[in-house]
């Protein structure tokens, strides 16, 4: 399903692109991390970091190892400059969300326990894992998440949504080519992405048969935000950790799918996740994997980030 991309970044675009996301943010902008630009619009508002337009190809090549055909055919897409949050939301962010905003989230979640993935009772507060509030949010629905940018949106003045498809996969590859933002090698995961590895199979009961990377991250489940190394836009865990949502209807291919970055609508049955999770081997940790799912699922690990628009 997957495929390195030609991600052209026009680097003329990207001072421009920084002035236009950072326009009449409240807070001082800092920069760090080889010139990111990172702010945020309110003391408890997620991390953003600015992201330059630029043009990538989008999708996987058939030489890709692990490759669905739901990543082809590989096309040209042009990204206009945004800013996307540089962890996946967290858990603290969404409870202070949901405390604010007397916003229910539902009372039922499908988590691995014993083995066995299964729809049971609770929520993103139950995780049998356990969570503290410097982890990715998980058991979130698409609806969930939606709710969380309108709000935010509401409480900044700024225009706050899912990234689209295109937008999650360039800012995922970071202007690299590779099947995933630090090269081909799935076993050099372990650096910079947390997914099914030595220390799930060791510690995750069902695991020990499960398909890993060769390598140990010393997180079974979800690992704190940051905790991994960041890619070349400054953006942390866009492989692994959770899934996560973004705002476009799943379609089972890229025929006619749009070249200007913007989200792709359809039928709406099923919205498309991205970037694999703690459980996912390495054919599931690849910038160019998509997975499709109801926009009212709920699994223990489904989370999402967000994007800022405009100024």
């Amino acid at each position: 399903m997957h495929t390195p991309f030609s991600l052209m970044i026009f680097a003329c675009c990207s001072m421009l692109m920084a002035a236009q996301v950072l326009a009449a943010v409240p807070l001082k902008p800092s920069r760090g991390e080889n010139q990111v630009v990172k702010f945020r619009d309110c003391p408890s508002c997620p991390l953003m970091v600015a992201v330059p337009a630029g043009q990538f190809d989008m999708g996987s090549p058939d030489s890709e190892e692990g490759r669905a055909d739901d990543e082809g055919p590989v096309h040209s897409v042009a990204i206009h400059a945004f800013a996307v949050s540089k962890t996946e939301i967290t858990r603290g962010q969404f409870a202070a969300f949901v405390t604010k905003s007397k916003y229910r989230s539902g009372v039922e979640c499908l988590t691995l326990e014993e083995g066995k993935v299964a729809a049971r009772a609770g929520s993103w507060r139950e995780l049998i894992y356990g969570q503290s509030d410097n982890y990715p949010i998980g058991c979130i629905s698409w609806n969930d998440a939606k709710a969380y940018t309108a709000w935010l949106s509401r409480i900044t003045g700024k225009k706050y949504r899912l990234p689209s498809e295109a937008e999650w996969e360039y800012a995922a590859r970071s202007n690299t080519r590779t099947a995933r933002y630090w090269g081909d090698n799935p076993d050099d995961a372990c650096a910079y992405a947390n997914g099914a590895d030595q220390t799930a199979q060791a510690e995750i009961q069902g695991a020990s048969s499960w398909t890993t990377h060769a390598c140990a991250d010393s997180f079974a489940y979800t690992a704190p935000v940051a905790s991994l190394k960041r890619n070349a836009f400054g953006l942390n865990d866009m492989l692994g950790n959770v899934w996560e949502w973004t705002e476009d209807s799943y379609h089972p291919s890229y025929v006619d799918a749009p070249s200007d970055g913007g989200a792709w609508s359809g039928d709406g049955v099923k919205r498309v996740l991205r970037g694999g999770s703690w459980n996912n081997s390495p054919r599931n940790m690849r910038a160019a994997v998509r997975n499709g799912y109801l926009p009212v699922s709920r699994y223990s690990f489904f989370g999402f980030r967000v994007v800022r628009v405009g100024k």
